[in-house]
C-alpha cells in the first residue's frame, strides 16, 4: 500500500488555493513568526528558480484525523469559509510569507527585532536583479507603512502607499522598483512602466528582460508536495510532523488533541489554561506542570477504567482519548494534582524547582485519584504512598522510559494500599548506594533534591529549624525566609583548610538555611559563626545543639571545626534517614560496619 502521494504543482496554484480556502492549516500549527530577513531570502530564492523545499500536506476529512482547520494568516473570506481539502503540516512559514508578499495588497505582517509585529511591503530592485555582480538578496527591498524605501546608505525614496485613494505609482516606475505582489499579474504594471518612459527602446528591452529573467521564475516555480492520506493515524501524523518540521519544534500530543477536540467545538487549550491557573495559584510546586503531564495522568485513569484496554499513557493512548473520556476525568485529575501538591508539602517539597522528578507527578496524581474515596485508611495510605514515592526518588527510578513504570505504579501501588501483600516493583527495585551521597553536589540530580527535602523532615518529634531564627521550616517559612540549601562548613574556610571540593560541595556538607542565616555565616569557621549566632539565641548552647541535631548535624564537631568527623557522622545520619523513608535493607553499604547515628 502506497502511504504517500507526491506532486509538483505550481507555486501560483498553491497560493490561489490558500486564498480561496482549499488549503488551510490545522489549529495545532504555530502562529506566523517570520522576520524580514527570512522573507527577503525566500523571495530571492524563488526569483532565481532556487528550490524552496517540499511541502507536507494531509488530506482533510479523515474520520480519525478530523482536525479543526484555520485559514492562513492574511486570508479573509468573511463568513463564507469553506471546508478545506488539504491541511498543511509542514511549510506554513514559507507559504505564509509567499502568500502575503506575492498575493496581498495589505503588506506582510512580520516580527521585528523586538518581537512585535510590523507591516512590510516588498519590492524588486529591477536593475540590481539584472546585475550579475549583485547578490539577489540585496535586490529584494522592503519598507514599512511610511513607504520610505532605503535603496542605499545615501539614498531613500518615498513610494505611494498601496491603499492610497489616488495612488501615484510614478515613483515606482521612476526608481524601477517592481512591487513583489504583482509577479503573477505583471502586464499592467510593465505596460505603465513603459508608458512612463515614453516607450524608450532601452526601457522596453530592459522591462522585457526583467520579465523573462526574473518574473517568469515566479510564474513557473513548482513546489514538491507530499500528501498523506486522510486514513493515517494521529500518532503517525505526530511523528511525521516532528521529523519534517523545519524549525525543529516538537508537536505535542496536547496540540494534536486540541485540534481533534476542536472539531467537536471543545476548546481544550482554554479548558487547560483555566485548570492550570487554578492549580498553580495556591500550589507553587505545580507552577511548571505541563499540559501533557495532565493528559498522561488522565489517560492512565481512563484506560484503567476501560476493561478492554491495558493501563497505559503512551502517546498513542493519549491521542485515542475521546472528548467524553476527557470530560469525565478532567475534574478528578485536577483535584488529584492539587492533592499531590499537598502530599509533596508534607514531604517538604515546596516549589517546582525542588521537584526531584517532574514526571513523578503523573502517577502520583493518578494514584491519589484512585484512592480518593478511602479516607478512612488515610494514615496507612499516606505512609505507603510516601515509601513508594521516596523509593522512586532516591532509587532514581524515573530518569528515562517511564511510561511502563507509570502504568505499573498506578496498578501496583493502588492494590498495595488496598491490602495486596506484594510491594510495587518500584519499591522492590529501588536501592541507594552509600557512596552515592558523595556524588550529590548539584540540583541536576533528583537524589540531591530528594536528600535536601529529607533533611527538613520531622523525625522523632523534632522539627527541622533554621539555625538563626529557630523557626520550624514549613511552607510559610520556606518562602518567607527564602530557604535554600547552603554549605555548613563554608566553602572559603574549606579551601583554606585544603578540604577537597568533592567533599565540601557534597550534599553531606549542605543543609537548608534562610538567606539571612547564610549571610550571617559568611565564610568563617563553624566555631566562629556558631559563637556569633548563639549570642542571639536564647537558651544557647542547648537550644543550638537541638537545632543542629534537627539538621542531622553533630554540634560538637562544628565547635571543634572538625570537618572529617563531622563529615563521616553526618553521612551516616543521612544514610539512616534515607533507609527510614525507603525501607529496611534499601541502603547498600560498602561494609557491614556503621557508625552510630546522631541522636
Amino acid at each position: 500500500m502506497n502511504t504517500f502521494t507526491a506532486d509538483q504543482p505550481s507555486l501560483e496554484s498553491i497560493l490561489k488555493e490558500i486564498e480561496n480556502g482549499r488549503r488551510q492549516l490545522p489549529v495545532f500549527q504555530r502562529s506566523w513568526i517570520w522576520d524580514d530577513y527570512h522573507i527577503r531570502s525566500l523571495i530571492a530564492s524563488v526569483s532565481q528558480s532556487f528550490p524552496i523545499g517540499s511541502i507536507l500536506t494531509l488530506q482533510a476529512g479523515g474520520a480519525e484525523t478530523r482536525f479543526r482547520a484555520r485559514l492562513f494568516s492574511g486570508v479573509d473570506l468573511g463568513d463564507d469559509e469553506p471546508e478545506p481539502e488539504t491541511l498543511i503540516l509542514d511549510g506554513q512559514q514559507r507559504l505564509t510569507a509567499l502568500y502575503q508578499s506575492l498575493m496581498c495588497e495589505e503588506g506582510v505582517s512580520v516580527q521585528n527585532t523586538r518581537g512585535t509585529e510590523t507591516i512590510r511591503y516588498y519590492y524588486l530592485d529591477m536593475k540590481a536583479c539584472l546585475n550579475d555582480g549583485s547578490e539577489r538578496e540585496e535586490s529584494i527591498l522592503s519598507c514599512g507603512e511610511d513607504f520610505q524605501l532605503k535603496v542605499s546608505a545615501e539614498n531613500t525614496i518615498r513610494l505611494a502607499p498601496h491603499d492610497a485613494p489616488s495612488r501615484d505609482v510614478n515613483e515606482e516606475y521612476k526608481n524601477e522598483m517592481f512591487p513583489v505582489n504583482k509577479v503573477f499579474n505583471p502586464d499592467d504594471w510593465i505596460a505603465e512602466y513603459q508608458e512612463h518612459w515614453d516607450y524608450q527602446k532601452e526601457k522596453i528591452k530592459f522591462s522585457n528582460r526583467f520579465r523573462r529573467e526574473v518574473i517568469e521564475h515566479f510564474k513557473y516555480c513548482q513546489v514538491p508536495v507530499i500528501q498523506i492520506p486522510r486514513e493515517t493515524p494521529k500518532e503517525a501524523i505526530c511523528l511525521i510532523f516532528e521529523k519534517v518540521n523545519d524549525r525543529g519544534v516538537k508537536l505535542t500530543v496536547f496540540e494534536l488533541l486540541t485540534a481533534t477536540f476542536a472539531a467537536d467545538d471543545f476548546e481544550l487549550r482554554d479548558d487547560w489554561d483555566k485548570r492550570y491557573a487554578r492549580m498553580k495559584v495556591d500550589h507553587p510546586v505545580l507552577e511548571e506542570l505541563e499540559s501533557t503531564s495532565f493528559l498522561r495522568s488522565l489517560t492512565l485513569l481512563a484506560t484503567r477504567a476501560n476493561p478492554n484496554t491495558p493501563i497505559s499513557c503512551t502517546r498513542r493512548d493519549i491521542l485515542r482519548l475521546t472528548l467524553g473520556e476527557y470530560q469525565e476525568w478532567a475534574d478528578k485529575v485536577e483535584n488529584g494534582f492539587k492533592e499531590a501538591a499537598r502530599f509533596l508539602y508534607r514531604q517538604k517539597i515546596f516549589k517546582a524547582n525542588d521537584l526531584p522528578y517532574k514526571p513523578h507527578l503523573v502517577p502520583l496524581a493518578a494514584i491519589l485519584v484512585s484512592l480518593g474515596s478511602q479516607s478512612e485508611t488515610r494514615m496507612d495510605q499516606e505512609e505507603k504512598i510516601a515509601r513508594w514515592y521516596w523509593c522512586g526518588v532516591l532509587g532514581e527510578m524515573y530518569g528515562a522510559a517511564v511510561d511502563t513504570r507509570f502504568a505499573n505504579d498506578l496498578s501496583e501501588v493502588t492494590e498495595w494500599v488496598n491490602g495486596n501483600q506484594t510491594e510495587p516493583r518500584t519499591i522492590r527495585e529501588a536501592n541507594f548506594h552509600e557512596n552515592r551521597l558523595l556524588d550529590l553536589r548539584t540540583r541536576n540530580s533528583a537524589a540531591y533534591k530528594g536528600v535536601h527535602a529529607l533533611i527538613m523532615h520531622d523525625r522523632d518529634g523534632m522539627r527541622c529549624r533554621d539555625f538563626l531564627t529557630g523557626l520550624p521550616i514549613d511552607e510559610k517559612v520556606y518562602f518567607d525566609d527564602a530557604i535554600d540549601i547552603h554549605h555548613i562548613f563554608p566553602k572559603a574556610w574549606c579551601e583554606e583548610q585544603n578540604v577537597t571540593s568533592d567533599q565540601y560541595n557534597s550534599i553531606i556538607n549542605k543543609t537548608p538555611l534562610s538567606a539571612k542565616t547564610n549571610r550571617r555565616i559568611g565564610g568563617e569557621a563553624p566555631s566562629a559563626y556558631l559563637s556569633r549566632l548563639e549570642g542571639e539565641i536564647p537558651g544557647a548552647p542547648e537550644v543550638t545543639n537541638r537545632i543542629l541535631a534537627s539538621h542531622l548535624i553533630c554540634a560538637d564537631y562544628l565547635r571543634a571545626n572538625d570537618f572529617g568527623c563531622f563529615f563521616e557522622k553526618r553521612k551516616e545520619a543521612l544514610l539512616q534517614a534515607i533507609e527510614k523513608v525507603m525501607g529496611e535493607n534499601k541502603v547498600i553499604r560498602e561494609n557491614d560496619a556503621s557508625t552510630d547515628a546522631i541522636v
